[in-house]
């Protein structure tokens, strides 16, 4: 029998339920396990009993921004692969206060083209 090859876990957070939908089924037909959440709350707690390889996530949301979302998640999981993107501008002081407080984060910007995501993934 052939060995089974694990899936990397990606956990999608966006409060856009299309996005974040549209993000997973991409992704689950491209040969990841994902996961859309529609807020960054939900991302910690669903990173906390998940446990993803990767988190690409929103930066603005409505409750808990993607980067502090990813700075949370990253508290518990240090080895998770983090990918921001944001169509936003607001996005740029938020990147520069977690940068202030020693957090690096890849960001792309909305709309990230699917094949573009992927190779970042894999990278």
């Amino acid at each position: 029998m052939p060995e089974t090859q694990v899936k990397p876990k990606v956990l999608v957070a966006d409060d856009e339920r299309v996005i974040a939908d549209t993000l997973a089924i991409i992704l689950n037909q491209s040969g990841f396990e994902a996961m859309a959440v529609y807020s960054g709350e939900k991302a910690v707690e669903s990173a906390q009993s998940w446990h993803p390889d990767m988190l690409i996530s929103d930066v603005i949301m409505t409750d808990l921004n993607g980067i502090d979302a990813a700075i949370q998640i990253r508290q518990v999981l240090p080895s998770c692969k983090i990918l921001l993107f944001s169509g936003q501008a607001a996005t740029a002081d938020l990147l520069d206060r977690a940068r202030s407080q020693g957090h690096e984060f890849e960001i792309l910007a909305k709309p990230v083209h699917p094949q573009d995501l992927i190779a970042r993934l894999r990278a």
